[in-house]
Parts: structure tokens; sequence; C-alpha cells
């Protein structure tokens, strides 16, 4: 019986293209695209917005050929995510709406009533309420006509940022934007306009602190009133083993709730903002 010995398949010498060749190859792109821009901006001017269009217009057409990965994408919108925080703490009322109520919630001897996330909450959706005209002046001058491909990624950001610009300087005082200003030595601007965001920010979070610590003084006023009078009830009685703060905090929430406090409260908010 003869045995025919068939050879083994010889393995292909050709070799194979390296499946993540492709994604990394735009990955590095997109990561080195901003570098030549910034090296080649004039001084005082700013080269970001540039980059950005430029690397708003090589993702679409990335998109367009389908080799935009879906990693890619999740990674770009996890990256400007993470710069929405600062937005929303430094440029609108939140900050000061916050530390009012958190205020509140110490003037009327409450630990974690309300807790935080109502008070983020709350602070979160007065913020809406109060940034609505600038909001909709934003939609209206930059993310409609950017949608819309009237104007491109550097006209909208710009845009967008002028509207901000305007709400908060309305809310800054003079007196911190001269301090800001002689702080860098930089000459004293002759419009609003003129001022960049690296004076105004820092102005703008000191002058919303200092209103909001204010607002915070007139809460504490008449909650100190019924403090001091507890207590000079209870020494007189005898009882001095008795803490005034819980006989205290019942007449604070009584009188609170009769002056419709939470209304009150938003109202003035609200109205501060004018």
């Amino acid at each position: 019986m003869v045995r025919t010995l068939v050879p083994p398949p010889q393995a292909s010498t050709t070799p194979r293209p390296p499946p993540l060749k492709r994604r990394g190859s735009i990955l590095l792109a997109l990561l080195l695209l901003p570098t030549p821009a910034l090296a080649q901006s004039a001084p005082g001017q700013t080269a970001i917005p540039g980059a950005l269009d430029r690397a708003f217009s090589q993702i679409a057409g990335a998109q367009s050929q389908g080799s935009l990965s879906l990693s890619l994408q999740l990674l770009l919108i996890m990256g400007l995510l993470t710069i929405l925080p600062s937005l929303i703490l430094m440029m609108t009322s939140f900050t000061r709406i916050l530390v009012v109520l958190s205020i509140l919630r110490t003037a009327l001897g409450l630990q974690q009533s309300p807790p935080n996330q109502i008070l983020i909450g709350l602070s979160l959706f007065l913020s809406l309420f109060v940034m609505a005209p600038t909001l909709d002046r934003v939609n209206a001058t930059a993310i409609t006509p950017y949608s819309a491909g009237q104007i491109n990624a550097q006209q909208a950001i710009g845009t967008a940022g002028m509207e901000f610009h305007a709400f908060m300087v309305r809310q800054t005082r003079e007196r911190d934007l001269l301090m800001f200003t002689d702080m860098a030595k930089a000459p004293h601007y002759a419009a609003s306009r003129d001022i960049p965001f690296s004076i105004l920010l820092p102005a703008f979070v000191t002058s919303e602190l200092k209103t909001a610590f204010q607002i915070g003084f007139m809460l504490f006023l008449p909650f100190l009133v019924i403090d001091l009078v507890v207590s000079s009830v209870l020494m007189s009685l005898g009882m001095m083993m008795m803490s005034p703060t819980v006989v205290s905090l019942p007449f604070k929430l009584l009188l609170f709730v009769l002056v419709d406090g939470w209304a009150l409260l938003m109202g003035s908010l609200a109205s501060s903002f004018g």
C-alpha cells in the first residue's frame, strides 16, 4: 500500500497591513494639526480658532469618507465636555446663585436639607432662566448660521464669545476690572468690548462672590435675631442645657414659610442680574 505525502500548505509571506494603521494616521494628523498654526501665529493674535476650524474641516472630510471611527468621535466629544463645567461656573450666573442658596441653608441651621443635589439643580435651572436672553442671541447669531454653513467655526466661536463677554461686563464692578488691569500691567481700555477674557474672567468671578456674600449677609440678619431672642429666653428660664439651635429652628422655618421665602429669594436673585 503506497501512501501519498501531501506537502503542508505554506504560509503566505505577504505581510498583512496593521488594522490600526489607518486609524492611527487619522489620530496623528488630528493631534499634529494645531501645531504649525500655533507656531506661525503672530504675537498678540490667537491661532486656536483657525486651527479649530481646520480641524473641524478635516473631521468633516473624514466623516464624509467614512474613515472616522466611533471611538475617535467619542474621544472628541469627551474632550469638549471637559470644558463645559468651567464655562458654566465662570461665565454665567451659576456661582452667585449657588453661593446664596448655600448661605441660606446655613442661616436656617439646616445641615443637609435641601441636599446639595437640589441646590445645584435649582442653581442650574435658575441660571438657564437668567441666561436665556444671552443664549437666544448666541443661538441666533452663532449656532444657527454655523449649522447652515453661513459662517465658519472661528466666526461662530468669536460671535458667541462676544455675547458672553457683554453679559459678564454688565455684571462686573469697575473697581474689580481696574484692579486686575493694574495687576496685569495692561493699559486702561477705552471700550468694554476691548477687555480681554484673561482680565474679565477673574474680575467677573470676584464681583459675583462679593455680590453673593452681600445678599447672604442680608439673609442672615432675620435668622440671627431669632437666635438671639431664643437664647435670651432660654437663659432667663434657666434652661442652659437646652440647645438654642434646636428651639430656634422651627421658628426660622415658620418665618421663612410665612414670608414665602423661596419665591422672594428666587425673584430677588433673578432680578439682581438686570
